[in-house]
């Protein structure tokens, strides 16, 4: 029943907020609708905590431990993202930037956009995965281009197209893969069903799983944002609300990472190979390189952790490349870490760009003087993802990098080169925004910034003790990874 629960609610919010939305108190019902999702989650994951991975509706979902950590993930950051975006976009429409209308747009396009990750997580059937990626892209497109800026207009076009020809890759690979089922399974939905491809992987043609990865990788790849199919991404954490880009770099990118995942376990199987691992090492370690001396580049905030995203996300590709058990759990706590501090950083921004009315880092100055909150907060995130003890990422990365010393010991200096750089030109952009000299007055309110030091406490006590039973369930997870 949770789990019904789970996909019916977001559903129901985005409908009744798409005829209701307009209303003054559409913010509250939005966040309202995020906790009982959230509560659904909760209740789910504890279920499958007790009693195991199960199948549900004929074997049509599917829940295990990996992806109901990810559920988990995605219905808190969502609900905190709500209660982040209440005020935010109050203040958005008192400044002229949004109107009833285009409000009604964002709070049932973000029910809807959540229901779709919530689907793509937990669907069985990757033709299913694949329908409600699209269904994701076409959400956010809408959420992107909700100012209707001519900059706002122009990535979500991007954004639409880039991602629409990357769909179209991982559709021909999903075809691919049931081209390679359907001589073991037989023809019918039965045969793009997850676990029913798992239980004969080893029976599948080898030659045809092969090439439907390399689809598969690179179709989803570009919604991971790995390089070089990642040019829609700075563009679209830029010019949307920046409660889409706590989501964006929060959570999508994890949805699109964890369909390629499932891909390359059923892969790994079918050649009993390092082929597909090999690829994502690639394409990950190339996505960490390049955005690192891209941050250098940049002089919007926004953009500058956009490129920050890249850097992570392909670091966790390319710990899930590695496999094994080590590096397959370090993939999934940097996947948390990141998840939980990224948002936690543009919440931070987010007020601080409303306030300072511009998104340029030089017209950002002294955030510890005209409001400590945001100022604290945006330091503590930014010292957070670059790695610094004891916050989680810190661990996360240790892991990873302790790993490719051991078995890709040619990998290791490029990482430490690119995090030695994207670290200098972090701190060295972030710190004159907070510490900087600035003569505007203090602002005579501090904004609702509970969000921001919520996550950044959960960040900092991950990475101090992480509690056994989520230690075990990372376990648990890594192995269904095949770690």
């Amino acid at each position: 029943m949770e789990f019904y629960w789970l996909l019916g609610i977001p559903l129901a919010g985005g409908v009744f907020l798409a005829l209701w939305g307009n209303r003054g108190s559409a913010p509250e019902i939005n966040a309202g609708f995020s906790f009982l999702t959230l509560l659904a989650a909760a209740a789910l994951t504890a279920r499958v905590i007790a009693q195991g991975p199960m199948e549900l509706s004929d074997g049509w979902f599917f829940v295990d431990s990996f992806n109901v950590f990810l559920v988990a993930l995605t219905a808190f950051v969502a609900f905190t993202t709500s209660l982040f975006s209440r005020p935010y976009m109050r203040i958005e429409k008192e400044h002229g930037r949004l109107n009833d209308a285009r409000l009604r747009l964002y709070h049932a396009s973000y029910q809807i956009f959540i229901a779709a990750m919530l689907l793509a997580l937990t669907t069985n059937n990757m033709g299913i995965l694949w329908v409600s990626m699209e269904g994701a892209t076409l959400a956010t497109v809408l959420l992107v281009s909700l100012y209707r800026t001519p900059a706002a207009l122009e990535a979500a076009w991007k954004y639409f197209i880039l991602c629409g020809v990357g769909i179209a890759q991982a559709l021909f690979g999903t075809v691919l893969l049931y081209f390679a089922a359907e001589k073991v399974l037989g023809a019918g939905g039965g045969a793009l069903l997850w676990t029913h491809l798992n239980a004969v992987k080893a029976q599948l043609e080898p030659t045809v799983l092969q090439l439907a990865f390399v689809f598969l990788l690179v179709g989803y790849g570009t919604k991971v944002g790995l390089a070089p199919l990642h040019s829609w991404l700075p563009d679209a954490h830029a010019e949307g609300p920046t409660p889409v880009s706590a989501v964006l770099s929060g959570l999508l990118l994890n949805v699109a990472l964890y369909a390629v995942m499932r891909s390359k376990v059923l892969v790994d199987g079918a050649l009993g190979t390092s082929m597909a691992g090999n690829l994502m090492m690639g394409f990950g370690l190339l996505s960490v390189v390049l955005a690192a001396f891209l941050i250098k580049r940049q002089t919007d905030v926004k953009r500058m952790f956009a490129y920050s995203s890249i850097e992570h996300m392909g670091l966790v590709t390319f710990a899930f490349g590695m496999g094994g058990p080590v590096a397959s759990f370090a993939g999934l706590l940097h996947m948390t870490m990141h998840s939980l501090t990224k948002s936690a950083i543009f919440f931070a921004v987010g007020h601080a760009t409303q306030k300072a009315g511009t998104q340029l880092m030089d017209g950002i100055r002294g955030l510890i003087k005209t409001n400590p909150t945001i100022g604290w907060g945006l330091m503590l995130g930014t010292i957070a993802i670059l790695g610094v003890p004891p916050f989680g990422v810190f661990a996360s990365e240790f892991l990873i990098i302790t790993t490719a010393m051991h078995e890709h010991a040619w990998a290791t200096p490029f990482l430490l080169i690119a995090l030695g750089v994207a670290f200098a030109s972090v701190f060295g952009k972030v710190q004159p925004m907070v510490f900087g000299e600035t003569e505007l007055p203090q602002l005579p309110h501090q904004p609702a910034l509970a969000p921001v030091f919520l996550h950044l406490a959960l960040v900092l006590m991950l990475g101090l003790f992480i509690p056994p039973y989520l230690a075990e369930w990372y376990r648990q997870a890594a192995h269904l990874l095949g770690g």
